[in-house]
């Protein structure tokens, strides 16, 4: 991130409550992206709360933003928070704020669902979002996030070497991990790019290599053949139940459900895991579904949910926008 733009994100920040215990800035308005490099693209964070009705009020009253939210503010933080924490993604997000210059949409979860979300999986949103690069405004200094920040990255390279052939390249395999979180996403039918997942790895190869390179390193499974530029995967299926059993939770569970065709208990779900472990094949799919089921829950009902938290006239601004990125993608323009 150049250094004006670094400048811009910690004079953001310092705008807002204190009580974040975690906070990122992400997508084009922080990472250049083929085709969508404005220096004026809407700048994203998310912020992690430590008590997010607090954080609420404060930021409503003590910092005069109430401006910044939908008419749900004249609820309070009583009725937000709940919506915040039990519909949708387990994120509250504000839009079109403009601050230092720049629109900056913000996003707010309670660190409890942060850490449910990156360490099972429950609704692979800001999970998804950590899979790429983003750009680290507050580091966290608490010893769960730290660890399921890094368990979040082992859980991504895991899912994708399930869904991937025995010898992949680098970039497969970055394609793979950057695509888990829009795998069912409806937004990727209408109000997305076709190509972003591709413009993403493209665009910041090297960061995805700082990302999972020391994952890849210090895999035993995985060998790197020079001579190729490929690696190899070892697939017996010993191996690939040891994967499943490590994959999270809710994603666990999900492929159980995949490969039985209903509802399992999850007393049941190892032994589903081992008769998947079976077919590797199969075993592909049933991850793919796993992932889909998911991000295609938790993209719709966090996206109504949007409409309520930003308000008919900024959800109309912001689906146009979101619109008009999309054909230029198609149209490269």
């Amino acid at each position: 991130m150049a250094g004006q733009q670094e400048e811009v994100c910690h004079k953001i920040l310092s705008k807002f409550p204190s009580g974040i215990s975690f906070a990122f800035a992400y997508g084009s308005g922080i990472f250049h992206q083929k085709g969508n490099i404005s220096s004026q693209n809407m700048l994203d964070f998310v912020f992690v709360l430590q008590n997010a009705r607090k954080w609420h009020e404060d930021n409503m009253y003590g910092k005069h933003h109430a401006h910044h939210y939908s008419s749900l503010r004249w609820f309070g933080s009583r009725a937000l928070v709940p919506l915040q924490d039990k519909l949708g993604a387990g994120v509250y997000y504000n839009t079109l704020v403009p601050m230092e210059g720049r629109m900056i949409k913000y996003g707010t979860i309670s660190q409890d669902n942060f850490l449910l979300d990156l360490n099972d999986w429950q609704w692979l949103y800001l999970a998804g979002r950590l899979h790429k690069p983003v750009h680290l405004i507050l580091r966290p200094n608490d010893e769960d996030i730290l660890s399921a920040l890094k368990a979040n990255l082992n859980s991504a390279v895991t899912a994708a070497l399930l869904c991937l052939p025995e010898y992949f390249t680098e970039e497969q395999l970055f394609l793979r991990i950057a695509g888990l979180s829009y795998a069912g996403d409806f937004r990727m039918v209408v109000g997305e790019n076709k190509n972003k997942v591709q413009n993403i790895v493209s665009s910041n190869f090297e960061s995805f290599q700082e990302l999972y390179r020391p994952i890849l390193l210090n895999s035993g499974q995985l060998h790197f053949i020079s001579s190729s530029g490929k690696y190899h995967q070892d697939q017996a299926s010993d191996v690939i139940l040891s994967r499943l059993m490590s994959l999270p939770k809710n994603l666990q569970l999900k492929v159980a459900q995949a490969l039985e065709g209903k509802k399992v208990k999850p007393s049941l779900v190892e032994s589903a895991l081992v008769k998947a472990s079976k077919d590797r094949a199969d075993c592909s799919q049933l991850v793919n579904k796993g992932v889909t089921s998911i991000v295609k829950r938790s993209s719709i009902t966090q996206s109504v949910k949007g409409i309520f938290t930003a308000g008919g006239r900024k959800t109309l601004i912001y689906s146009g926008q979101k619109l008009t990125k999309m054909m230029k993608g198609i149209f490269g323009r």
